[in-house]
């Protein structure tokens, strides 16, 4: 049965979506609270691109750092957290809010996410030293949280299949893995000894001392791949942590910067990218290639949106030299929860020709696919790739 304040609660949630005025056509009238959340709606979201017909509802932060410091204040107070980030990510990319960003009152007053981090990467240049100090602090937060989520699992799942890569057919006594070697003998059971008789012994090598893998992240740092550069930096951190594991982090536009001596900090190899700019992967891969060690021992990621602005011959060249000296390939057109950006379909293919599909992977799946890197099995690619 229906309820004489469920008709009421359907107009209030109406007149918030439509903004009020004559032209909204609920006829319902706002107070306290409510007037509150559609002043923060208004201010923002009151004038889209679309030219104004009839009285609509005016929207306007003002340029002033004091007037959207109150409004982040209020929405703040009116929405959740993961709401106030996508109203801030609006307010940036609708009214040109990123000039305020370099002032430290402002910094201290926005809710941090990894898209606000891009943001603050984009203006490192222009930032003055006043607010340098405080945008790391907000940075630091921001890897910090990143970290907690990712490092544990992360070095679960790479540890696991770094002793599984690292199993031999020929173990010393105190390397056998005894519950393996039982099932790979199990038809060589005699009954009368009640015996299982292993003729073929399985154990894991000593992973951390024997067992070297290198891993290179080769990360495109033009502008769309923002949140693919703060995650990928967080990995590479992680990573580098694992002693098993030799780490190189490579950031490219159309000039290649080596970050892999700052690894042991991601804020400092954040800091040491500059978003933006164009795209030359090729030279970034000539640079990773020059860098091979072990090719059958070691792992490249590629994270690019694949717009190539070098040689792109040479690009395909270079993957396909490195897949056939044994080098595990692997391009991520995106290291984020925001699936695939616009990329380059047509190299994508000529990747994937090579047994290098390109796909977005998600920071929660990250792991899975370097495992499975690791261990130079399939890929675990989402079904949406």
């Amino acid at each position: 049965m229906t309820t004489g304040t469920e008709p009421t609660e359907r107009l209030r949630r109406w007149r918030l979506v439509l903004g009020g005025e004559q032209a909204d056509g609920t006829g319902c009238a706002l107070s306290g609270r409510d007037a509150g959340m559609d002043g923060a709606l208004a201010a923002l979201y009151g004038k889209g691109d679309r030219p104004q017909t009839g009285r609509e509802r005016a929207a306007g932060l003002g340029a002033s750092a004091p007037s959207v410091a109150r409004w982040l204040g209020d929405i703040r107070t009116y929405f959740p957290s993961s709401v106030v980030q996508i109203m801030q990510r609006d307010a940036i990319d609708r009214l040109g809010l990123s000039a305020l960003l370099l002032e430290p009152e402002m910094l201290e007053a926005v809710e941090a996410d990894v898209h606000l981090v891009g943001t603050l990467l984009s203006l490192n240049k222009a930032m003055p030293e006043t607010t340098k100090e405080t945008a790391r602090a907000v940075v630091r937060k921001v890897v910090d949280a990143l970290e907690k989520r990712l490092a544990t699992r992360t070095r679960a799942t790479l540890t696991g299949a770094l002793d599984r890569s690292a199993r031999v057919t020929r173990p010393r006594h105190h390397d056998i893995d005894w519950n393996r070697t039982i099932a790979a003998n199990l038809k060589h059971y005699l009954p009368e000894h009640r015996t299982v008789v292993p003729e073929r012994l399985i154990g894991y090598g000593r992973a951390a001392r024997s067992v070297k893998k290198e891993v290179i992240l080769c990360i495109d740092q033009s502008g769309s791949m923002a949140a693919s550069v703060v995650y990928a930096s967080v990995f590479g951190a992680v990573l580098a942590s694992m002693r098993s594991i030799s780490t190189r982090l490579v950031v490219f536009d159309t000039v290649v910067v080596d970050l892999t001596d700052q690894l042991d900090d991601p804020v400092d190899v954040l800091f040491g990218t500059q978003l933006g700019g164009g795209t030359d992967i090729n030279r970034a891969l000539a640079h990773c290639q020059a860098h091979l060690t072990r090719p059958a021992e070691t792992v490249v990621v590629l994270i690019s949106d694949l717009y190539e602005g070098g040689i792109r011959d040479e690009m395909l060249k270079r993957v396909a030299a490195m897949k056939a000296s044994g080098v595990q390939f692997v391009t991520l057109l995106a290291l984020s929860d925001e699936g695939a950006p616009a990329y380059d379909r047509e190299h994508a293919a000529a990747l994937a020709a090579l047994g290098a599909p390109a796909f977005a992977c998600t920071p929660d799946l990250f792991p899975e696919v370097m495992a499975a890197a690791l261990e130079k099995r399939p890929l675990p690619i989402p079904e949406t790739a």
